[in-house]
């Protein structure tokens, strides 16, 4: 039964897709049946794979039940792709009306566990009902944070939707650990994030840290994780390192 971790922090651009994206590719080249679902409206993720996001079918789709998820599911070298598109943005509004609404992507999911060993959900920058949804969808979180000095105030927002999350409909839902990301060991500001950080999840940070580096921000636009695009740049090295320990 595949594992459903959601990659979530309701702050942009600290490097959520960018990690769905690499990691899928890492799992999937370690001999791993990886499916990366895309929940976030702007498609990043599903671009970033290679697919395209102006296709029909996707997660929107499987979440309303107009087809079950494995018909909308793409596969590509990377690993598997449950897209998203367009559509899907004005769905924290349709969705409302609906029964069960914060378990439609687990219920959506829930015939696809057998076929995977990892299922990784890429959230939207925000918490709101999609964000919920994965929330109840995933067994685990994981929690990328930029060495930036705004990081940390998000963070708690985060941790406090987590336990009401877990109070009221997920009880099981564990933190998977914490990601430093855009990391710079030059600046005293990356070094004291990174402490602080350690401090407020003891046990849970990553000892890979993901460096701020141009080739990660160029491999999407390409279509291709950054172990496709450049894999000797310092960002495929943090990836890969990230992957084997994340593996263990």
């Amino acid at each position: 039964m595949a594992k459903i971790i959601a990659v979530v922090n309701q702050k942009g651009g600290v490097g959520k897709t960018t990690t769905c994206v690499n990691l899928a590719a890492a799992l999937t080249e370690a001999g791993k049946r990886v499916l990366l679902c895309d929940f976030d409206p702007q498609a990043n993720a599903t671009s970033g794979m290679g697919v395209d996001k102006t296709v029909s079918k996707g997660v929107y789709s499987a979440v309303i039940g107009e087809l079950p998820a494995a018909e909308a599911v793409c596969r590509t070298r990377y690993g598997d792709v449950l897209p998203s598109n367009k559509a899907l943005a004005g769905a924290g509004v349709e969705l409302i009306g609906m029964e069960r609404r914060e378990f439609l992507l687990k219920d959506a999911l829930e015939p696809l566990r057998e076929a995977y060993d990892v299922i990784l959900i890429d959230c939207p920058p925000s918490l709101e009902l999609l964000t919920l949804n994965a929330l109840c969808a995933a067994d685990s979180i994981l929690v990328p944070v930029q060495c930036e000095y705004f990081a940390l105030e998000g963070l708690s927002d985060l941790m406090n939707t987590v336990r009401l999350v877990r109070r009221s409909l997920n009880p099981s839902l564990e933190l998977e650990g914490v990601l430093l990301t855009m990391f710079d060991g030059r600046t005293n500001l990356s070094l004291q994030v990174a402490e602080e950080v350690k401090h407020y999840f003891p046990g849970k940070v990553y000892a890979s840290v993901i460096p701020r580096n141009i080739r990660l921000s160029e491999a999407p636009s390409h279509g291709k994780p950054i172990s496709a695009y450049d894999r000797a740049s310092r960002g495929a090295d943090a990836y890969a390192a990230f992957a084997a320990e994340f593996l263990k």
